[in-house]
């Protein structure tokens, strides 16, 4: 069995889709098994590689009861938490980054200035395990009734600090219904007074609040037939990504070097304003607030034109990762 470490939240699945099929490949007689919390296995399904869930919601004591797995592998972190969690259920071979809290000398050493995607396949490549970072799509999940041809805007975060303010994204929202977008806003069941309040302000119908009445396989489906995605640095822009989705994505402070699409598809497009002081205060980060609402409806007619050319033989726009200032050097 080859036991992996990984996903704690969708964007954290998302990104290690590419080293998730790379081990399948490197070990296709071995029973694939991923660690996750419950609420994920809706899109843990998506992936296709994955034989088994092992349901946990965090670091800490597995509890794992089978023979030991013939490999383990920490997609999670450096450590050392996450190496002594695996290292608890005896596998014959760990591959992981290098960390000498954990007592684990061998793997790679870490970086903190690399997208998260390529930094798992960095660390299966130094064992010997080749990984396709472009290899991020997920299965596409039927409708199952909930709508389709949507353009969805999604307010939410699980941190405030990345979150643009309500209001830009009503004012977004309320442009697009009136070029004729079925929008409809997306949330957790804790974010369902954000997304009413976005489309209160947008003069949306109450209908047009999902937040709350769908679960992660449901919001993967929405997404999934989907006209555009709207939102920012959260699980719903790696859905938009795994399934080719048109998708504006607001960036702050982290930059989209690090989480972000991939630069070459020109159909998702990261808007960032690079770093600015913190400040001391609740609310949106102070370079995520200057992002305004033009350069949003102006980056909405790139990727929606992006998306109809982008069929047409041989064709490819260039890439558009826009900032106003050049990018971080060093994660928060």
């Amino acid at each position: 069995m080859i036991l992996v470490l990984r996903a704690l939240g969708v964007g954290d699945l998302a990104t290690g889709v590419p080293a998730l099929r790379a081990l399948r490949a490197a070990y296709p007689g071995e029973e694939l098994a991923l660690v996750a919390p419950r609420w994920l296995t809706p899109l843990v399904e998506l992936v296709g590689v994955v034989d088994r869930q092992v349901c946990a919601d965090g670091l800490g004591h597995l509890g794992w009861s089978g023979p030991p797995p013939a490999v383990a592998v920490n997609l999670h972190g450096r450590g050392p938490q996450s190496h002594r969690m695996l290292a608890e259920v005896g596998p014959r071979r760990l591959l992981a980054y290098r960390n000498a809290e954990a007592g684990w000398q061998d793997g790679p050493p870490w970086r903190a200035d690399e997208h998260e995607v390529d930094r798992w396949c960095r660390m299966l490549g130094w064992y010997g395990v080749p990984a396709d970072r472009t290899d991020l799509a997920l299965r596409r999940p039927a409708p199952g009734g909930l709508p389709t041809g949507v353009t969805v805007v999604h307010p939410g975060a699980k941190a405030v600090r990345r979150r643009w303010p309500p209001e830009r994204f009503a004012a977004v929202a309320r442009d697009l219904a009136g070029r004729g977008h079925r929008v409809v806003v997306t949330g957790s069941p804790g974010e369902r007074d954000l997304a009413a309040d976005v489309a209160r302000r947008a003069g949306l119908p109450a209908d047009a609040v999902l937040a709350g009445a769908t679960d992660v396989g449901g919001l993967a489906a929405v997404v999934a037939h989907a006209r555009l995605v709207v939102c920012g640095d959260t699980g719903a822009g790696h859905l938009a990504t795994a399934f080719a989705t048109p998708s504006v994505l607001l960036f702050g402070p982290v930059p989209p070097a690090w989480w972000g699409p991939p630069p070459d598809r020109p159909w998702h497009e990261a808007l960032w304003v690079g770093p600015r002081p913190a400040g001391d205060g609740p609310g949106a980060h102070p370079a995520l607030t200057e992002l305004d609402v033009p350069a949003v409806l102006a980056a909405v007619d790139r990727v929606t034109a992006a998306a109809r050319s982008r069929s047409v033989a041989g064709r490819r726009v260039p890439a558009q990762v826009a900032a106003v200032d050049p990018p971080l050097a060093t994660r928060r």
